[in-house]
């Protein structure tokens, strides 16, 4: 059995997979803000699992990584710093353990979801607790790209110079309108949501120039609510050099990264297989 971790912002989940994919068991829980008691949590919940006995695991962790060491240097809704995650599980487990950025494996999931070749370039945006996105080139992770962290770009709103997720992610819809993005029905606040989105995701564009987008997360997952204003928006602030690309919502908004967790597993496997490895 192969297992996936995603550690969110607000919660952390965990699925266990066979090796074609299937989920054979899940659970999640609140992700605690003192990493001392999130590892008290995380070992409880792996105790508590039917499935004990892993082959290979992938940790989805927010932030910056340093994938030499494995080890999670910044987390930034999480106050964590300098957390070796990769020697933590791998004495957890007991078997090899895989770490990359949670919105990069949610981009590959939803990119291979609609099929290799199809898109050379696709960019994969997550809108929940913060904002974070990977693009996907040729069907991998691109390496050029690996350490972007789009949400945190400074942009002006209202007068004031803000990180984007600041004033657009999920916290901000919550926060500024009082309600979850599942619970608003009121065109006028996702037009106001739609607009906040575009003034990043122009951006975004200009310096990516990705052939589709692929919006996800707990906003991105309502994509149909304000996918005209979006569109409108954008149209707005595009130019001859910036053009507008299909944007589509995600296939699986709230589980892309566990999917991809899944995915890196599978590639990883491959690579050890051709080469011989154990």
């Amino acid at each position: 059995m192969w297992l996936a971790i995603d550690i969110g912002g607000t919660k952390t989940l965990l699925a266990v997979f066979n090796k074609d994919g299937e989920v054979r068991e899940h659970v999640k829980f609140p992700t605690n803000h003192e990493y001392s008691l999130f590892l008290s949590e995380l070992k409880t919940t792996l105790a508590n699992l039917q499935h004990k006995d892993f082959d290979l695991a992938a940790v989805a962790s927010p932030g910056r990584i340093d994938y030499d060491k494995g080890v999670g240097l910044a987390y930034g809704n999480l106050p964590w710093k300098n957390v070796p995650l990769r020697e933590t599980l791998h004495d957890l487990l007991g078997c090899p353990v895989l770490i990359e950025n949670d919105a990069k494996l949610a981009a590959l999931s939803e990119a291979r979801h609609l099929g290799r070749g199809k898109y050379p370039k696709t960019l994969y945006i997550t809108i929940s607790t913060g904002i974070g996105g990977g693009l996907i080139t040729n069907g991998i992770i691109d390496p050029f790209l690996a350490d972007a962290e789009i949400g945190k770009m400074v942009l002006e709103h209202d007068g004031e110079m803000q990180e984007w997720e600041h004033f657009a992610s999920g916290s901000a819809v919550v926060r500024r309108f009082g309600k979850m993005a599942s619970e608003i029905e009121d065109p006028a606040i996702w037009k106001l949501i739609a607009r906040d989105i575009s003034v990043g995701l122009i951006d975004v564009l200009a310096a990516y120039q990705p052939d589709i987008v692929i919006l996800g997360g707990p906003v991105g997952g309502h994509l149909a609510r304000y996918h005209p204003y979006l569109v409108h928006f954008l149209k707005e602030y595009a130019s001859p050099l910036v053009s507008i690309p299909p944007i589509v919502q995600a296939h699986n908004p709230e589980q892309a990264v566990i999917y991809g967790g899944y995915e890196l597993m599978k590639d990883h496997a491959r690579h050890r297989d051709k080469k011989g490895l154990i």
